[in-house]
């Protein structure tokens, strides 16, 4: 039986070294031997706590989900004076937490566990606030359902093109403009930034010709809304919005 006991010393030890490793090496420098001396541990404190290893990196994405959630409620604010502004810093903390963690990012988007799935929705009920929010206030130019799927499409869109793009080539204007693509995208509001050629319709071309047809952080249906979204910002930014 696996142990879930998350206040047991050893198994914050082993988690804690799990996410140091995975940070630094990647996923391959995550095994049970490296994990277990990285603690101060055998590794049999590994099977006896987590099953296998699978069970450790579920443990590992709950807690990069327990991070994601203290750093978007640390920003939350229930009743922005701006929603807009509100709607643009919730994308820029999910973008960001991408990037800085980009090996606990693929860790926790491909896990199945209870623990993060309940984790997930908690952050899912967050960015629904958000839609709301603009909603109500008379913002939204789509519905609330695609709205909440662009800004999640988009975010990880985002984060897979900054870790796929040589460290030489990537550039936060890229990041900036395609967050302001799903501002215009689904509100009603003026971008911060010029919607030009050299802004967000090369944001949205570039970031389509870059993402990866095998991306793991998204699945199919997500890969086709955004691909989609992209080509119809990427095609003619002086047609009118409806």
């Amino acid at each position: 039986m696996v142990t879930r006991d998350t206040t047991d010393s050893p198994r914050r030890r082993i988690v804690e070294a799990a996410v140091d490793l995975l940070e630094k090496g990647g996923p391959d420098a995550v095994s049970t031997r490296a994990v277990a001396a990285a603690a101060g541990m055998q590794p049999p404190a590994i099977y006896r706590l987590f099953g296998d290893k699978e069970g450790l990196l579920e443990a590992v994405a709950e807690h990069g989900y327990a991070q994601f959630l203290e750093s978007k409620r640390a920003q939350l604010d229930p009743e922005p004076q701006d929603v807009v502004e509100d709607l643009r810093r919730g994308w820029d903390t999910v973008v960001e937490f991408g990037i800085s963690h980009p090996g606990l990012f693929a860790v926790m988007d491909r896990a199945t566990g209870r623990e993060a799935d309940m984790a997930h929705r908690a952050g899912l009920e967050i960015l629904r606030g958000r839609v709301r929010r603009l909603a109500a206030g008379g913002w939204l130019r789509v519905d609330e359902e695609l709205a909440a799927q662009i800004i999640q499409a988009t975010g990880r869109g985002a984060v897979t093109t900054w870790h796929s793009t040589p460290a030489d080539r990537r550039s936060p204007a890229l990041l900036t403009s395609l967050r302001e693509a799903m501002v215009t995208a689904i509100t009603r509001a003026e971008p911060t930034i010029p919607v030009t050629e050299t802004g967000t319709t090369s944001a949205a071309r570039a970031l389509r010709a870059a993402l990866p047809d095998d991306a793991d952080v998204l699945s199919d249906a997500e890969q086709l809304l955004l691909r989609e979204w992209l080509t119809r910002l990427a095609a003619d930014r002086d047609t009118p919005h409806a």
